[in-house]
């Protein structure tokens, strides 16, 4: 039986949500290196709530510190192409004054991880995700014109920095193959916990809508998919109908079915919630972002040799390991069928 909170709040009290939460899905904390994941799309302000609230960020992580000492790290990897924008992207959002100095780019060092062949042998995942004793995931509650809504499960895709976020779009191809690859990705390390910012939520044409709805909730559980499968009914949706829960189900990483959930609070239907398209239309078809990912998924790196310094840096946290020392100089190469490992890529390298 799975459980999922559901506690009033507003951005000013949802620290008592949060403690309620941890009352409920207790954390043993003490000496542990704990990872704390927002919801970071973009760039923006905290009143288009596209990104988590700071204000929730804040209440968790003051939470986090008043249990136990241990070692805090906050951060994500916003958008799709390149791990450059993080600290704008928490600076502008306010996320980062929320992090009470605990922020850090995960973007600076992956580890490669198997994914699945259909899609890419390997992905790099940021290594601080993978190296946190404990992982807690702040999704946000919103729709998204591919996967219908965006919660628990899709929050997961942001331990993936970099471009390879929009190579994997690319590859997915279509609406329902991009439903299953985010499962793959979010079970490479399923989050701890995760507590979602349902305060003010997002409706239409997500995950950047303008159109915005006051719900005045916290919701809160230990399992992305009974979550999930909760914000998809709040929304007026069948959860069976959505690919990603299918497949999370098939996969055991949890349940949706209502029989199966404890609801801590009330669950109430939003009425006239504005939803996309139910098979993800709304992005896949449009030409413009089609054109874009294709654009950002091209673009190929060249080192300057007046700056360069040989250090190999960028051969080890390259995430397609697309690059090879040559002359003592960073080139990319085309990425072969099954990509080569971290230690391969750093053997590779001349003296």
């Amino acid at each position: 039986m799975h459980q999922v909170m559901i506690h009033p709040a507003s951005y000013e009290t949802c620290r008592v949500s949060v403690d309620r939460a941890f009352e409920l899905f207790p954390l043993a904390l003490a000496g542990k290196k704990i990872l704390i994941k927002p919801n970071v799309l973009r760039a923006s302000g905290s009143e288009e709530h596209i990104v988590t609230h700071p204000a929730l960020l804040r209440a968790v992580v003051e939470k986090v510190e008043s249990l136990s000492p241990a070692q805090i790290i906050v951060g994500d990897n916003p958008g799709l192409f390149n791990y450059g924008d993080n600290e704008n992207s928490f600076e502008k959002t306010g996320l980062m004054a929320a992090a009470k100095g605990y922020y850090k780019n995960l973007g600076h060092a992956t580890r490669n991880l198997p994914l699945h062949p259909e899609f890419m042998p390997e992905v790099g995942v940021s290594a601080d995700i993978l190296e946190a004793d404990i992982l807690i995931s702040l999704p946000k509650f919103k729709t998204h014109g591919l996967t219908v809504m965006t919660g628990a499960v899709k929050n997961s895709y942001g331990i993936l920095p970099g471009a390879q976020k929009a190579r994997l779009h690319q590859i997915a191809g279509t609406p329902l193959r991009f439903h299953e690859l985010i499962v793959e990705v979010f079970r490479l390390r399923v989050p701890d916990l995760f507590i979602m910012d349902a305060v003010t939520g997002m409706e239409g044409n997500g995950p950047a809508s303008p159109e915005l709805r006051h719900i005045g909730l916290i919701l809160a559980a230990d399992n992305a998919v009974a979550m999930d499968g909760v914000v998809a009914r709040m929304m007026g949706l069948d959860p069976g109908a959505l690919r990603f829960l299918q497949r999370a189900r098939e996969l055991g990483l949890g349940d949706f079915d209502p029989g199966k959930i404890q609801i801590d609070g009330q669950m109430q239907v939003i009425p006239d919630f504005k939803l996309p398209p139910l098979g993800g239309e709304a992005i896949a078809g449009n030409a413009a972002v089609r054109e874009l990912m294709n654009g950002k998924t091209k673009v190929r790196p060249k080192a300057d040799p007046d700056r360069c310094t040989a250090c190999g840096a960028c051969i080890d946290q390259c995430p397609a390991g697309a690059l090879t020392m040559t002359e003592g100089i960073p080139w990319w190469m085309p990425v072969p069928a099954s990509p080569v490992s971290a230690a391969r890529r750093s053997a590779r390298r001349k003296p």
